[in-house]
């Protein structure tokens, strides 16, 4: 039998399987100073006495590292966490750069922020993400979170699953990422804390209007009242800071490699890019112990997100060109032999004409999150708890396009002699032109874009809505059997709507004009290509020549348009039931779980199709069952041996715009391509509202090692998922039967073809994490304070697309590492991080604000931080730091298809940041 066949035997045997296993992440964690009262002398023996009042036993990273291997020992799923105080004090401006510190986790910069997650190598679309267990929309197209969306200071905790049990309701594919906030009766102490800190971002303030200093402030209140039956959390915490990037672009590389036509760059559309985001997150929570048995929790979260980029720079039609008038001579490049023939590092294109960019990219988001839970034990065994959760997204997403050159269509305007040097960070350039001449360039369609429309420019707004309401309750029975302790069932009802309308035009000039000089009162400060060897270009703010009426809007009435929108509405039906189990044996003790999760699904998509081009409300759907099985063992010896054995059937939902019902299709006549013999048929292209999920079958098996009376551990993750549904792009065959029959002869049969995203057999992937925790004074007390987290992983994909090649999955990387090295003793501390990937399929913003996918470089980001914490004195409270964010300026690089390391499609270079600021607990 197969791996692959032993995989899926598996899962057809779930009464029986034995399975994944609670293995606690190691994590990141700068845990508040354990306070313990105690009286002020030590006892008898010289250690300290429990009764002493005021004394600090646990303190600080490396007391939080040791709650986090006791979670990581007693835990009954795959885990890795990370606590708040860590996320507060390490250099992360989100949450996103502290998961992606956890073994086998890593993140995609956005702006040089780590916005969204990879987990064990794949990335966001397979895994899922919750607030306080609650499933949540998401800014995005889709259905993977950005997390910059969430500001640091208002979260306590997060965790992620990397392997589910039956009562893990929302789980993902690879992963589930859940987002904790404060929990006031839980805490031992009333909070008063606030913060502060300074940035600056060393490229400088790039655009005119822009800024290279930022700060952040945060405050946190936490009590208890009517003798801790009510407590009350909050937290606040504002952004105002700026991001600062350097582009290059290219279109793309031209040629075949042969010595006549060697591959060259084919176009470069490069900006500066100055970002200003302003973000407020806000958070609270309330607990009131309304009986001794029953608990009430009402918390609720709202984020503020808006992030404004200004983009200037140019366009340049090189040997894509042609059409523009560009010529280039192959006898006067300089060229290098690669494995895939010539590849031209340099020469000289002529009459290049220019596109001056000023772009301007807003993204706003509001995000509302909340809930209600009751928690009731009513002894004997006996609890129960019901739940309600609510969130909603509400983001609007503008592109504005502004061109201008030096004349009004092609071939027409002052044209460029530009030289251009080729390597693996790029391509720079020697023009002969002064784009920063408002004499010479003006407000007009230089490249004759809009063919018989004056296209000044493209204005594209994309309006997002995402609504999503959780219903849950559940019932827990203590069995207090020799093996099974106990038994959990639960029903969750969970009902979303996300909707994307695209509101486009043409940008124009007024009156018909052909082309208009740049107001002077509106000209600013010159932007630097300097980077590129470009110099400086010609600027200003489309907004205010719009709204001077200079430029005007004309609606874009095409049906690229509505083809783009879509409304899905998913209704999941949830049902499980689970046995925990503990069972002690000769030297240690069993523990873990079996269950089985069962999901109805009902997935609706509304939209326009279009029969020969013909706009037609349509509403298409499915409804299907998931059942998933999962199992978790875990072998605990009292020789600080932990074996754990764990299998689960996996799901991941489609992305959200591949369910659209937006297809365009019309009659068939060629008996060659009809599915079924018969003609005439139906074809056509676009969403698919019929998709399953990704679907998968998983094992894993971990070893750990812990030592040094428990502050340390060494952990071996080893895993396998069977994928026996996978999404790809082909064509398939497809039951036109509910939707308008399109113009032309009957078709003999509604069974047709439908180019889209399909559900094919997918492969597998496997791997294996490495992880550490080593305090340093086990070597010698002379290093007490030093000491060392991180892990490392290995994942490799034998995934196949449906024509049955290798497919590139998104957001794969083979290789994925991070590491802390850290000092903290007496007040002092002092960390440094690394995260390294390797190279993977990264998700970009397209043409017309459409993701697309690119090859990623791999990288390594290196942050680190020095502080101190004063817990004594007039000072007591007060915490200092100093951060570095990406000292090594290492850039976002994406590749060409063809894998030679001059042929970059994107790099992005963000600069290093650095912060200085405090926080001071009262």
């Amino acid at each position: 039998m197969t791996f692959r066949n032993t995989l899926r035997a598996g899962a057809s045997t779930t009464a029986f399987a034995i399975a994944a296993i609670a293995l606690p992440g190691i994590a990141f964690a700068q845990a508040q100073p354990v306070e313990v009262e105690q009286d002020d002398e030590a006892n008898n023996d010289g250690e300290v006495d429990p009764q002493d009042e005021n004394v600090i036993i646990v303190s600080g990273f490396r007391g939080a590292l040791d709650a986090a291997i006791d979670e990581k020992r007693e835990s009954d799923l795959i885990l890795e966490s990370v606590t708040a105080e860590d996320i507060g004090k390490l250099p992360d401006d989100s949450i996103g750069e502290s998961i992606a510190r956890l073994p086998g986790v890593t993140s995609q910069r956005l702006n040089g922020r780590a916005n969204v997650i990879a987990i064990r190598g794949l990335g966001p679309d397979f895994s899922q993400t919750l607030l306080n267990g609650r499933e949540q929309t998401s800014t995005g197209d889709n259905r993977a979170v950005e997390f910059d969306q969430y500001p640091s200071e208002v979260v306590n905790q997060v965790v992620v699953y990397k392997s589910p049990s039956a009562s893990l309701v929302g789980q993902g594919l690879v992963g589930t990422i859940d987002i904790r906030t404060i929990r006031p009766l839980e805490a031992d102490e009333s909070v008063l804390a606030i913060g502060a800190k300074g940035s600056y971002a060393d490229l400088g303030a790039l655009n005119a209007g822009s800024n290279e200093f930022g700060y952040r402030v945060n405050a946190t209140f936490v009590d208890q009242f009517a003798d801790d039956r009510i407590g009350v959390a909050l937290a606040a915490a504002y952004t105002n800071e700026p991001y600062q990037l350097q582009e290059f672009n290219a279109w793309g590389y031209a040629g075949s490699g042969e010595s006549d036509n060697p591959f060259v760059i084919g176009g470069s559309k490069s900006f500066v890019t100055s970002t200003q985001l302003e973000r407020i997150g806000v958070n609270g929570t309330l607990q009131f112990e309304v009986s001794p048995a029953l608990m009430l929790t009402v918390d609720g979260f709202y984020s503020n997100f808006d992030d404004e980029s200004t983009k200037r720079g140019i366009e340049l039609p090189l040997a894509f060109g042609g059409f523009f008038g560009t010529t280039f001579d192959p006898d006067t490049a300089t060229t290098i032999e690669t494995p895939f023939g010539e590849f031209a590092t340099s020469g000289t294109f002529e009459n290049v004409e220019g596109v001056v960019r000023n772009d301007i990219f807003q993204r706003s988001a509001d995000l509302y999150s909340g809930g209600i839970n009751l928690a009731w034990d009513g002894g004997e065994g006996l609890s129960a708890f019901a739940d309600f959760g609510y969130s909603r997204t509400d983001r609007n997403e503008l592109s504005l396009e502004s061109y201008s050159g030096t004349e009004y269509n092609r071939l027409e305007g002052a044209n460029d002699t530009i030289q251009f040097f080729s390597d693996d960070q790029g391509t720079s350039f020697s023009p002969t032109l002064d784009y920063s001449d408002p004499s010479l360039i003006f407000l007009t369609d230089p490249l004759g874009w809009g063919g018989d429309r004056i296209q000044a420019g493209y204005f594209n707004n994309r309006i997002l809505e995402d609504e999503l309401m959780q219903y849950r309750a559940g019932l827990t029975y203590e069995l207090g059997g020799d093996v099974f302790e106990a038994i959990s069932v639960g029903l969750a009802y969970t009902d979303r709507s996300k909707s994307l309308t695209p509101d486009e035009f043409f940008i124009i000039p007024a009156d018909g004009a052909e082309e208009i000089p740049i107001p002077a009162d509106r000209l600013l400060t010159p932007t630097d290509l300097g980077y590129l060897g470009l110099g400086p270009v010609v600027s200003y703010d489309a907004r205010d020549i719009i709204s001077d009426g200079l430029l005007v809007l004309e609606r874009n009435e095409s049906n690229d348009i509505p083809a783009k929108a879509y409304t899905i509405e998913e209704k999941l039906l949830t049902g499980y039931v689970q046995l925990d189990i503990e069972r002690d044996f000769d030297g240690g003790v069993a523990t873990g779980n079996v269950g089985v999760q069962a999901i109805r699904t009902d997935q609706e998509s509304s939209g326009i199709a279009f029969p020969n081009g013909v706009q037609t409300p349509v509403v298409l759907g499915d409804t299907f069952w998931d059942v998933l099985p999962s199992a978790n063992i875990s072998l605990r010896f009292d020789s600080d041996w932990v074996f754990r054995f764990a299998f689960s059937r996996q799901i991941q939902r489609p992305q959200l715009d591949d369910l659209r019902a937006a297809i365009g299709y019309g009659i068939n006549n060629n008996r060659g391509e009809s599915p079924t013999g018969l003609i005439p048929f139906i074809s056509g292209g676009g969403g698919n509202p019929l998709l399953r999920p990704y679907r998968a079958n998983a094992l894993d098996l971990n070893v750990e090692k812990y030592f040094a009376n428990g502050s340390g551990v060494i952990a071996l993750q080893l895993f396998a998922k069977d994928i026996v549904s996978y999404i790809d792009g082909d064509r398939a065959i497809f039951d036109y039967d509910g939707l308008p029959v399109p113009a032309g002869l009957p078709p003999a049969t509604t069974i047709g073809f439908l180019d889209s995203e399909v559900n094919t057999g997918g492969g597998g992937f496997y791997g294996a994490e490495l992880s550490a925790t080593i305090p340093f004074d086990i070597v010698t007390p002379a290093l007490e304070g030093f000491g060392f987290t991180g892990g490392v992983g290995y994942t490799e994909t034998e995934v196949e697309d449906a024509n049955g090649n290798a497919d590139q999955i998104p957001g794969y990387s083979k290789w994925v590492a991070n590491g802390t090295v850290y000092f903290e003793r007496a007040g002092f501390n002092a960390r440094s991080s690394v995260r390294y990937r390797s190279q993977f399929l990264a998700d970009f913003t397209g043409f017309g604000g459409s993701p697309t996918r690119r090859i990623a470089r791999g990288e390594t980001i290196v942050d680190a931080q020095i502080g101190y914490d004063w817990d004594a004195g007039a000072l007591e409270g007060l915490s200092v730091y100093l951060q570095g964010q990406n000292l090594t300026n290492q850039p976002f690089v994406s590749q060409f298809d063809v894998p030679v390391d001059e042929a970059v499609i994107d790099n992005q270079e963000y600069g290093r940041r650095f912060l200085a600021g405090f926080t001071y607990r009262f």
